[in-house]
């Protein structure tokens, strides 16, 4: 995703210093970096922590939606298979949600997403948070 971030924004000073940072205290990011190994992943499996159901292990779809000429927005799907225990886990997940008071917003204010607190497990490579 940096590197695809990278060709996208060739002069983002800020991003080429970043880059520059990060090859210089890691010979691992300095080795992956120069590789050019380069795959986006718009669908997979992963594995996902949350601290009220546990593991959950879902299966991605993304979308990139184009909303500018330098703006993106990505739609990620997340599923459960059926009959799993991660099915049971995200169900559980969604009545939580839903029995759960929600404060007063006033009117005139933008509702804005509460931070996810699922988390992704370690080596599973992509870190974009589910939304159930």
């Amino acid at each position: 995703m940096l590197r695809a971030e990278a060709g996208r924004e060739p002069q983002d000073r800020a991003l080429r210093e970043l880059i520059g940072e990060l090859s210089t205290i890691s010979p691992e990011f300095r080795g992956q970096w120069a590789a050019h190994d380069v795959r986006i992943r718009h669908d997979g499996a992963k594995r996902l922590w949350h601290s009220e159901v546990g593991e959950l292990e879902l299966t991605y779809h993304s979308l990139d939606l184009p909303v500018s000429h330098r703006a993106m927005h990505d739609l990620t799907l997340y599923t459960a298979e059926p009959g799993t225990t991660s099915e049971d886990r995200l169900k559980l997940l969604a009545s939580l949600a839903a029995t759960r008071p929600q404060a007063a917003e006033p009117a005139d204010q933008p509702r804005q997403a509460a931070p996810s607190s699922l988390a992704p497990r370690s080596g599973t490579g992509e870190n974009r948070p589910p939304t159930p």
